[in-house]
């Protein structure tokens, strides 16, 4: 009985070995493809949006033909396309290892600008734009690795073509984490925590002093210090905001809040 049990596995294993050998091999469609033909299949799958398959042949192009102009585009291109194919985590790991590869490369400018978007993440001010979401409340850590990156950019390469583009997001992105701090000293207030509010606030204007939210993070410590009856912290604070906003809406009981939000300065006037 033995016996037939294993002359019954063996032909088994034989069967399937047999009918694994009659299936058709898959086939790689870039076998012998040139440099020159991934690299223009890849940009061309780039182009019309088909990202992964765009990472695809760059990777190939890669691991085929490592040495040469055609591999550093490759490592290039590709941190573009998980950008676009909005994998933050693969893009930045591809912009860190070009710019450790080749840093006196052209176009490493690029990098550290691309490195910037991917912080910056333009998907989610498209979304506070149409939904009109305060960017203030966004991650105020994806806020300060992108004010970094950029301005790594605009310190190393103040030439380059992405600098002032670079500098014009470092505002606003300023204007937002000053508008976080503002945001977390308006919970503490409305809360009862006065000191912690003033503190926040102070904050603000110590380290943002030119954004547009240092009006509200003047008023709070103005209000905050008045609770605590702090009278010479209040009039000293009152004093500093006359002086900066004479005509400002927060003196105004009715009007807690200036009616133009600070992130649409784009917006007409």
């Amino acid at each position: 009985m033995q016996k037939k049990l294993k002359v019954v596995a063996a032909s088994v294993v034989f069967a399937s070995l047999s009918a694994c050998s009659l299936l058709p091999e898959q086939s790689d469609e870039t076998k012998g493809w040139s440099a020159s033909k991934l690299y223009s299949e890849a940009k061309e799958e780039l182009a019309g949006q088909h990202y992964e398959r765009a990472i695809q042949l760059f990777n190939r192009l890669e691991a085929s033909y490592p040495f040469g102009v055609y591999a550093q585009q490759a490592q290039l291109e590709v941190a573009y396309a998980y950008y676009k194919a909005q994998d933050q985590a693969q893009a930045l790991a591809a912009v860190e290892r070009f710019i450790k590869l080749h840093p006196n490369h052209p176009n490493v400018d690029y990098m550290y600008y691309l490195r910037g978007l991917i912080n910056f993440n333009d998907q989610i001010g498209l979304l506070n734009f149409v939904y009109e979401q305060d960017p203030a409340e966004r991650d105020p850590k994806a806020t300060r690795e992108a004010f970094a990156a950029f301005k790594a950019l605009v310190d190393k390469f103040p030439e380059s073509k992405y600098t002032p583009d670079a500098i014009d997001r470092m505002k606003y992105l300023i204007n937002a984490m000053a508008a976080y701090e503002v945001y977390v000293a308006r919970y503490y207030y409305r809360r009862g925590a006065y000191l912690a509010a003033a503190n926040r606030a102070m904050d603000a204007v110590r380290e943002y002093a030119d954004s547009p939210a240092i009006e509200e993070a003047l008023w709070i410590m103005v209000r905050s210090y008045d609770k605590l009856g702090n009278v010479a912290l209040r009039d000293d604070a009152m004093r500093v905001f006359k002086l900066n906003f004479p005509s400002s809406k927060f003196l105004d009981e009715g009007a807690p809040k200036p009616e133009r939000k600070w992130w649409k300065f784009w917006s007409a006037s």
